[in-house]
């Protein structure tokens, strides 16, 4: 079955490079593509799906902005599962001061290079391997500006109330993006921070055979 990924803000499949999925399982990998002017994230998942063969069965997997993006497609094309990581299914599960950077136009106002900055300082400071840090510092700096721009904004006046079924959802208790308290994650790995797919691969790819095992066998 083609499981599709879907990678974070900025981001590409390098960030799955520690994924490893149960055999007959083949991965497939979503890439970004320019937004339209003034797109929303809804329209743009829809223009995303593109890429999927909606013809055959597939699961979807989405890390962070990913599993946003995931989550949008799901309720318009039923996967045979969808699975998100370190993310959140539901506007309501986003941080208050998320709304607060909305009104204030902040999505806007940021410069997409400081967010690369300040991302890039701080997985050089959490990260212990030095070749996941090297990783990351590759990924951040390929991102395309304009992209993280759009993407950032685009969060930030998302709303969506539906869960696509059936669903599972990994947190890590340490998320500083979406924090744990305001989600309810199906899988929870304890400290994981947000790029735990990246500092706890093992963890991660045991819940994955543990939730892709049994569709499968179904």
């Amino acid at each position: 079955m083609n499981v599709y990924f879907i990678s974070g803000i900025g981001a590409d499949y390098r960030l799955f490079t520690h994924l490893r999925l149960p055999e007959g399982h083949q991965p497939s990998y979503i890439h970004w593509i320019p937004p339209q002017k003034d797109e929303k994230l809804k329209d743009y998942a829809v223009r995303l799906a593109e890429q999927i063969d909606l013809k055959k069965p597939f699961m979807l997997v989405g890390l962070s902005l990913g599993g946003i993006m995931a989550v949008e497609i799901a309720n318009r094309y039923p996967p045979v599962s969808t699975i998100i990581i370190s993310s959140v299914p539901v506007t309501a599960h986003l941080p208050k001061y998320y709304q607060l950077a909305y009104r204030l136009g902040l999505g806007k106002l940021v410069p997409a290079s400081l967010l690369k900055m300040a991302a890039t300082v701080k997985h050089s400071l959490t990260m212990r391997s030095p070749l996941n840090r090297k990783l990351m510092r590759d990924v951040i700096r390929s991102g395309d500006d304009h992209f993280i721009r759009w993407a950032l904004n685009a969060v930030l006046e998302w709303e969506n109330t539906t869960i696509p079924h059936p669903f599972f959802h990994i947190h890590g208790t340490r998320d500083e993006v979406f924090p744990i308290n305001l989600t309810k994650p199906t899988h929870i790995v304890p400290k994981g921070r947000h790029m735990l797919l990246m500092s706890r691969p093992e963890t991660v790819n045991n819940i994955l055979r543990e939730i892709i095992a049994p569709i499968s066998a179904s």
